[in-house]
């Protein structure tokens, strides 16, 4: 059973990997175990290039669809981007904004993180929004300076009313695709703040509802102690979302709380 009034989120962050025709047998695959499941809301988010295939194979199925990344705007002369009018063409629900990836590889600001975010919301997708910290600014106790950095730059000129369609991602740097883990406690103590401070800009009701997913490698064997902590809603899954057994798993560990 979900904590209050919560619903457990498992979204399987694909990154670059995936043809389309490989997407669509994942699909399949994961279809057969929670394709008919609400008990745990559940998302998948290929690539680009294999979202229509994959839009084709959750026609009748109960997971969502979601994008890695978006362009702030709905059209025009940005060669090599994708439009959150495209992404809701092809039925995405979803869409991973500002993760740790992006920031560092493309160098996304909180700025142009903040555009995306309000132009997703305009065009009734769900931003992901993804907050974190690296080993070096953990060493140096700057989590929570970070971290809330990042979500109040993110979220500048959201309002309450998008507390329904809005899910944030904790994921600690130094643990995305690493193996290392923050333990339980340590990531709860950081999700609560993340709760303390929507609380802060949105209000208590709003911070209440929205989901924080932890996003720091959580796989089979860690997902349960993760997941039972008050402030982690689910989890943004890297490698353990690529195959259908692993994934499916983490949505029934998810079932059983």
């Amino acid at each position: 059973m979900a904590k209050t009034f919560r619903k457990y989120l498992i979204a399987g962050n694909w990154k670059m990997n995936k043809t389309g025709s490989e997407g669509s047998d994942l699909i399949n695959e994961i279809n057969i175990a929670l394709g008919k499941q609400t008990d745990v809301g559940v998302a998948v988010c290929p690539p680009f290039t294999a979202l229509e295939s994959c839009a084709k194979a959750l026609e009748d199925s109960n997971v969502q669809l979601g994008a890695q990344n978006m362009h702030p705007k709905s059209e025009g002369a940005y060669t090599g981007e994708v439009s959150p009018v495209m992404l809701r063409d092809l039925f995405c629900t979803f869409v991973v904004l500002g993760h740790s990836e992006r920031r560092e590889y493309f160098k996304e600001s909180d700025a142009f993180i903040n555009e995306k975010v309000l132009a997703a919301l305009d065009s009734s997708l769900k931003p992901i929004l993804c907050v974190g910290e690296t080993l070096e600014q953990r060493e140096a106790n700057e989590t929570f300076a970070v971290v809330k950095e990042q979500l109040v730059g993110g979220l500048k000129g959201v309002t309450a009313d998008a507390a329904d369609n809005l899910v944030i991602a904790y994921e600690p740097v130094w643990a995305i695709g690493t193996g290392k883990t923050a333990t339980p406690e340590m990531a709860q103590e950081v999700h609560k703040m993340i709760r303390d401070e929507l609380s802060s800009l949105l209000g208590a009701g709003a911070a209440a509802k929205i989901r924080i997913l932890y996003g720091g490698s959580m796989k089979p064997e860690n997902a349960s102690s993760l997941m039972d902590q008050p402030d982690i809603d689910g989890g943004l899954i890297g490698g353990a979302a690529l195959k259908a057994k692993s994934f499916v798993e983490l949505v029934e560990i998810a079932s059983s709380k």
